[in-house]
């Protein structure tokens, strides 16, 4: 497939109710290996590809390492592959465009990018990040590439306080104004709760993204709230450095 065509793939994997899994990987050879698993698509985590590399999470890892993994990552595999791009390493949307417009020339079918002010406090306003948002989506269209757009929202990890039942709210707020501007799918870090869940899922028209931190909720749980893609986060990075380190001890 070229761009263009997994771009569409990775598209058509987002189906409510029918969950596309991904076990998020953070270099070429952890890509390898959970596509060689039978893996429809493959995706980053930040904080996994930061770590691998030395690094913090929060765009720590310099945006051209960034760009290095992303490359190599595409190359490595044969399947779609999205990348967590965090904020785009800018604030303004010309220079979120501009970035982006690097990271789909390294061939990627989708990023995640995310509402929280990296490096400061909270969230970008609701018309900002929209406005972000459609910097992004502009990058895309002038490159000819119908990039996968996963907004990510903080609401609910971190970047306001309260209860989550109370914060829904803001959340399918900024779900409208994110879809308006061109997002394709809403990313809910720290959302647990099966019926807040299933509350996103029915509440806006974007397909949901869900982060499992309990492994003992299952994909069918999440499937059956409405779900149309779950991701690990850190999660496989940890366990793999974990039986690493258990392996490596004398």
């Amino acid at each position: 497939m070229d761009q263009v065509e997994k771009c569409q793939a990775f598209r058509a994997l987002h189906v409510k109710g029918a969950p596309l899994v991904l076990w998020n990987i953070w270099d070429a050879g952890s890509a390898k290996a959970v596509a060689e698993a039978g893996a429809r698509a493959v995706a980053t985590g930040s904080w996994a590809v930061a770590a691998a590399q030395g690094f913090a999470d929060g765009e720590a890892l310099p945006m051209e390492d960034a760009l290095r993994v992303a490359g190599q990552v595409v190359g490595a595999v044969d399947v779609p592959v999205s990348v967590d791009f965090e904020g785009g390493y800018a604030v303004s949307p010309e220079a979120v465009a501009e970035n982006v417009g690097r990271l789909i020339g390294t061939g990627v079918a989708g990023l995640n990018f995310e509402d929280r002010v990296v490096g400061g406090d909270g969230l970008h306003g609701i018309a900002e990040q929209a406005a972000r948002i459609a910097a992004v989506r502009g990058a895309a269209e002038r490159m000819g590439a119908p990039l996968f757009i996963n907004a990510r929202t903080d609401v609910f990890f971190g970047g306001r306080e309260g209860a989550h039942e109370d914060l829904m709210g803001e959340a399918l707020e900024r779900a409208l104004a994110y879809g308006e501007a061109g997002a394709d799918g809403l990313f809910v870090p720290g959302l647990a709760d099966a019926g807040l869940i299933a509350g996103v899922c029915a509440g806006q028209d974007l397909p949901v993204n869900v982060m499992r931190m309990d492994m003992g909720v299952s994909v069918e749980s999440l499937a059956a709230a409405g779900v149309a893609r779950v991701s690990h986060g850190p999660a496989p990075y940890l366990a793999a450095m974990q039986a690493l380190t258990e392996a490596a001890m004398v």
